[in-house]
């Protein structure tokens, strides 16, 4: 299915932003998972990805060391991001903001500029399970983390697989 979706740069650079609450856990978990699917691609000139918080009590923070941990523990690096607020330019610069659960939508959809075309979606739109939502780990043990890699490992592979379907076939 290709749906002939604008970008929203003239360079045909797809750009992605993950987004969840405090952009420690969930959204830098699906940063780094798809990061690693792109590059396992060779499209890192063609996908860029992103993440960020609705909220700003992390700003400048690293991940979570338990989110850090269970990424590394299965390949994935995240020690290189930095926890950032959504700005309204992001409404512009990404042509996707996906948002981990229901109430981060509703907050990208509510602080959305009028003039944006960006696709705000939930992230778990994209994958093969049947749940809509990322749980927020942060109040859970090692199990919570666990299934969150399980949830994006899911939701990254149907993400990649849309764009490339929509963007980058000729």
């Amino acid at each position: 299915m290709k749906d002939n979706i604008p970008l929203n740069s003239d360079d045909g650079m797809v750009r992605v932003l993950m987004v969840c609450l405090g952009n420690i856990c969930r959204s830098p978990t699906a940063h780094g998972v798809f990061l690693q699917r792109i590059e396992s691609c060779s499209l890192q000139n063609k996908i860029l990805v992103d993440s960020a918080g609705t909220g700003d009590w992390h700003v400048g923070s690293p991940p979570d060391r338990r989110t850090s941990n269970a990424a590394s523990a299965r390949g994935y690096q995240l020690e290189h991001l930095v926890a950032r607020r959504v700005r309204q330019q992001d409404f512009f610069e990404f042509d996707y903001l996906l948002a981990m659960d229901c109430d981060n939508l509703a907050a990208l959809e509510s602080a959305r500029p009028s003039a944006s075309n960006c696709r705000i979606e939930l992230f778990m739109d994209y994958a093969a399970r049947d749940e809509n939502e990322v749980p927020d780990p942060y109040y859970s043990g090692e199990e919570g983390f666990e299934l969150v890699l399980d949830m994006v490992e899911d939701a990254a592979d149907g993400l990649l697989e849309a764009l490339i379907q929509r963007h980058l076939q000729n």
